[in-house]
């Protein structure tokens, strides 16, 4: 995730990062400008249209198709938004309660060899979390950091959560945890899965596919019909107005594009690897 100062905002307006949506569109909006400067030459200077030409009321079509595809936009933004915003959320509860789990375990265990399982196990989670979202190989790490016999072709993070239930059903038998004290401990435990699987509806839910090719379809013919009915009002000045417009609507779809899924590698998703790596770092203290 890019980090900034939201406060120095003049600077934003002359500064053009690698996620910038200018740089991903700049193709595509020479082509724009081609386009409308082609219709502009043919209908001023080959068509010859006049100013009472029924070309020209084509305007109050956009006027009227402006408003449906702004709402539509606005809910497109929204709605990724929200999926990104839900999966800082649970990575923010991925973080609570590993320390919550953390302190309890402090209290609780007196054997420094069960604290040393929990001490390692417990930040394993949430970076096996990380790398399974986002697709990578996560056998070697597996077995170089926990050293114990997994299958890599199964669910890893549930492969852990296991192993740490395992170990605190076996803590209970041994009777070094009491029942009340099983009992205070499973929730944070619990809440692993609970985290991994929203994660995973997040992951695996797009946004529907007829939905999103349909207001790409809108944004293209909307900009595509610009330029016949304001070149009678702006003439070749129609070319950078068009190329503006679509720059702001393409510009749309494509930020709810790269925030929708939040646990890629985009510049602007949520920085997983580090929450899991300052969850290492305070679970080290606590334990």
């Amino acid at each position: 995730m890019i980090s900034y100062n939201p406060k120095d905002w003049i600077t934003f307006i002359f500064r053009f990062h690698k996620a910038d949506t200018f740089r991903q569109l700049f193709p595509l909006m020479v082509l724009i400008g081609g386009y409308a400067a082609s219709v502009g030459y043919l209908e001023i200077e080959y068509w010859h249209l006049p100013d009472d030409s029924h070309v020209k009321n084509i305007s109050m079509m956009h006027g009227m198709l402006g408003f449906v595809i702004s709402l539509l936009l606005v809910f497109r933004t929204n709605t990724a938004y929200d999926r990104w915003w839900e999966g800082r959320k649970l990575w923010g509860a991925l973080v609570n309660n590993s320390r919550n789990l953390a302190l309890k375990l402090n209290a609780i265990l007196e054997d420094d060899k069960d604290k040393a399982f929990f001490r390692k196990m417990i930040p394993s989670y949430a970076s096996i979390l990380n790398k399974h979202l986002k697709d990578e190989e996560t056998g070697n790490q597996l077995s170089e950091e926990l050293d114990y016999p997994l299958d890599h072709h199964t669910h890893r993070p549930n492969q852990v959560a296991k192993m740490m239930f395992q170990k605190v059903n076996e803590l209970y038998k041994k009777q070094k945890i009491t029942g009340d004290q099983l009992i205070i401990i499973n929730s944070e435990l619990q809440s692993f899965t609970d985290i991994c699987g929203a994660c995973e509806r997040i992951k695996n839910t797009p946004i529907p596919y007829s939905y999103s090719v349909f207001l790409k379809k809108f944004i293209f013919f909307y900009v595509m019909t610009l330029p016949f009915g304001y070149v009678f009002n702006l003439g070749y000045y129609v070319v950078p107005v068009v190329v503006f417009i679509f720059y702001v609507l393409a510009s749309l779809e494509l930020i709810a594009e790269e925030i929708e899924e939040p646990f890629g590698h985009d510049a602007n998703d949520l920085p997983t690897r580090k929450i899991a790596e300052n969850i290492k770092k305070h679970v080290e203290e606590l334990i």
